[in-house]
């Protein structure tokens, strides 16, 4: 294991494929994402669907963030593109109907429910937003997530912004929570597994 710290940079839309499978593999054992997809092979060819969905606007900020080789990747929307946004177009009917296409019948209800739940947990004011972060598995233990969010939290704190994500595995709460994320409630619906918002004021 490298005690080298982790380098991060920018990725453009080009890379985009490469950060998606990135965060592929590190959901791979993820509670909320195989709850959806729960076949493996499944998994494997729809979650970068999601991604595509959720993350495509970060590629146009400066904060797709990735750590060396691609071992890990952040990919923040920014608040002027951030889906939730009263301006902005709601993908839940496009999320919907892609669950309806790839997750088993009797778990597609729940999750879009708990999709819809993370929506109403935005803040209301303008906020950058954190889809998905992960670290490819072999390369974990490295501090690649921490270094991937100091570099965004530093970004926040110089732009006096609000940050938001939910946690869709408990085990990752720690790391949030040490860098200044805090709890805002605790998301589940039917049989779909635990989310929890998390939203973190600029810091001085």
């Amino acid at each position: 294991m490298s005690d080298e710290p982790a380098t991060i940079c920018r990725a453009d839309e080009a890379e985009a494929k490469r950060a998606y499978a990135t965060i592929t593999a590190a959901f791979i054992a993820d509670p909320v994402t195989r709850f959806a997809w729960p076949d493996a092979q499944t998994y494997l060819t729809a979650f970068p669907g999601i991604l595509e969905a959720l993350c495509a606007p970060s590629f146009g900020s400066d904060l797709a963030l990735v750590a060396d080789e691609f071992t890990g990747a952040a990919l923040w929307v920014p608040p002027s593109d951030e889906v939730h946004d009263a301006g902005g177009e709601d993908p839940g009917a496009a999320i919907r109907d892609f669950l309806s296409q790839t997750s088993p019948a009797d778990r597609v209800d729940d999750m879009v429910a708990t999709f819809l739940a993370m929506g109403s947990h935005h803040p209301q004011e303008p906020h950058w937003y954190l889809p998905f972060i992960g670290v490819d598995p072999a390369a974990q233990g490295r501090g690649i997530g921490a270094a991937l969010m100091k570099q965004a939290v530093a970004r926040f704190d110089a732009d006096g912004t609000v940050a938001y994500l939910e946690s869709s595995n408990p085990r990752n709460i720690s790391l949030y929570e040490r860098f200044g994320f805090e709890r805002t409630g605790e998301i589940q619906m039917g049989r779909a597994p635990v989310v929890t918002p998390m939203v973190r004021a600029p810091q001085g």
